[in-house]
């Protein structure tokens, strides 16, 4: 996936910079895609640093483009996915500093997907301006933390890549089986 991003933006020359913040926008709209392909496309054309803010760039703006969507499409439904996590049913019920607070949490942790953050959100009272502010806070660490392990990753050794998918692996059947466990019992 990073390959063909990159691709794209070397056949797109002078507009590079314009066609990765679509891209962005794109993987934000649908919510479901992880940006890490296009933070590590990003940071192997541009290099690390105006990778790092073209990434960032990118992924507020495709925060406010998902947000204001959401809102005029999806105000109506109640998607039940959003219960499933108490950060996310407290956001909904939120304005003002408290929804900022929840948002720029809910944005430093990696673990919640940005689409889940979005939607809330959007079916929340907090105001665009809000949720700007607070996602492009909280989205600061996060694509540092995320960018620099990509970096890392790109500048390791053939060996090192191997271990580090033989655990990636592990870990993903640990989680899978603990699923499974859960719902059995």
């Amino acid at each position: 996936m990073t390959e063909v991003i990159e691709n794209l933006l070397i056949s797109s020359g002078p507009f590079a910079i314009i066609v990765s913040i679509i891209i962005n926008i794109i993987i934000s709209v649908a919510g479901v895609i992880p940006s890490l392909f296009v933070t590590a496309a990003n940071i192997t054309f541009f290099g690390f640093n105006t990778g790092l803010i073209i990434s960032y760039i990118g992924e507020c703006a495709g925060a406010a483009v998902s947000f204001w969507i959401y809102r005029k499409g999806i105000k109506t439904l109640n998607p039940t996915m959003l219960n499933k996590n108490k950060w996310l049913q407290r956001l909904q019920n939120t304005q003002g500093w408290d929804s900022f607070v929840i948002i720029l949490v809910l944005r430093v942790l990696p673990f919640i997907p940005s689409g889940m953050i979005n939607l809330a959100v959007a079916i929340s009272k907090t105001s665009i301006l809000t949720f700007i502010v607070a996602s492009s806070l909280g989205k600061l660490p996060a694509l540092f933390i995320e960018a620099y392990s990509v970096k890392q990753v790109l500048e390791s050794t053939n060996e090192q890549k191997v271990i580090l998918a033989i655990i990636a692996l592990f870990v993903l059947f640990i989680y899978l089986h603990q699923k499974r466990k859960k719902k059995i019992n």
